[in-house]
């Protein structure tokens, strides 16, 4: 039976990956994550029951430490690996230096213990943020194309981090035997998702403060002229599988949508979905990253055979029911 493991395995695209690992028996699967973001309970169905074994397959580690690295890839045949330091924008601009170390540390160790170790593919999950800022330029800029990534020159220490891990990847894909692959993610949502008020992103921001409103007032970062390709969690495990299943070290890959939709456009329609009467407010003061961004998804479709296939209103409305729900079995969350 082949072995397969996933860093990040319980956060949000993570846990939906093993889940149709599981589903689709493709083998023993192991999830490596610290829980930072990752919950224990998004391993588990509805009816409660794990999908994997987590007294044996899961790890909850620190992947900063090489030690634990090693523990996780032993006797591994792939490897996915997403694990990352990430959050909304009010996260990754206020701890820049952590951000951008502990990315560092995560990717090197992996790629080396995987290396070591002798597993035969491994998939690295890059992203969006790591394109040169004068590139997303706003809503009608040109659709990006995984050439676009250089000359570099992100706007975050992330995005940074991102292409350093990328850069690596291909390295080890071409200087030892592990075969290499790299899905370079626009904007995932879905669920399950962190909603936490200091480390979520912009989504489920916006569904809890329209979930909140009038407690608190609806204030969104930005002037809500910058815009994002969003793409859901179910669109990027799709892609995920078939980068897998591929002939991988064919260069990065991105996943995206054609869309860019504006972050008003965004809070209007879940203003929408909330039914209420909502006044949204923009705080021009607060930072709103990189001003727009597209996909042109035409190497994913050429090599995977991918398109997107959940359209952001339904996304969006599965994702505020979900968040919704958090509420109401709990009215005591504050974040």
């Amino acid at each position: 039976m082949k072995q397969i493991l996933v860093t990040g395995g319980a956060g949000m695209i993570g846990s939906n990956l093993v889940k149709r690992l599981v589903a689709d028996g493709t083998g023993r699967i192991r999830v490596a994550d610290n829980l930072w973001r990752g919950r224990r309970e998004y391993l588990l169905r509805g009816s409660g029951q794990p999908v994997i074994n987590l007294d044996e397959d899961f790890f909850e580690v620190d992947l900063r430490n090489p030690d634990a690295c090693k523990k996780a890839v032993e006797g591994v045949d792939e490897v996915f690996h997403l694990a990352d330091v990430v959050a909304g924008i009010r996260y990754v601009f206020a701890n820049q230096t952590q951000v951008f170390h502990d990315n560092a540390l995560i990717d090197t160790n992996v790629l080396n213990a995987a290396a070591k170790a002798g597993v035969k593919r491994l998939v690295y999950v890059g992203t969006a943020c790591s394109y040169p800022q004068e590139k997303q330029t706003g809503v009608d800029a040109p659709p990006l194309v995984e050439e676009d990534m250089l000359p570099a020159n992100p706007e975050s220490a992330y995005g940074w981090s991102k292409l350093m891990g990328e850069l690596q990847t291909e390295l080890y894909g071409r200087e030892t035997p592990l075969q290499t692959g790299i899905l370079r993610l626009h904007n995932v949502y879905g669920t399950p998702t962190d909603y936490s008020a200091d480390t979520s992103q912009v989504i489920p921001a916006l569904i809890v403060k329209a979930i909140r409103y009038p407690t608190e007032p609806f204030v969104v970062w930005g002037s809500g002229n910058q815009g994002r390709s969003f793409i859901h969690v179910d669109d990027v495990v799709d892609g995920l599988l078939s980068m897998m299943e591929s002939s991988l070290q064919n260069g990065p890959i991105q996943l995206g949508t054609d869309r860019c939709t504006t972050i008003r456009e965004l809070a209007e329609t879940v203003v929408g979905i909330s039914g209420k009467n909502i006044q949204i407010r923009y705080d021009v003061s607060k930072p709103e990253g990189d001003k727009g961004r597209r996909a042109d998804s035409s190497k994913a479709k050429k090599i995977l055979g991918w398109e997107p296939t959940v359209s952001l209103e339904d996304g969006l409305r599965s994702t505020y029911k979900w968040i919704e729900q958090r509420f109401e079995e709990d009215p005591a969350i504050t974040s």
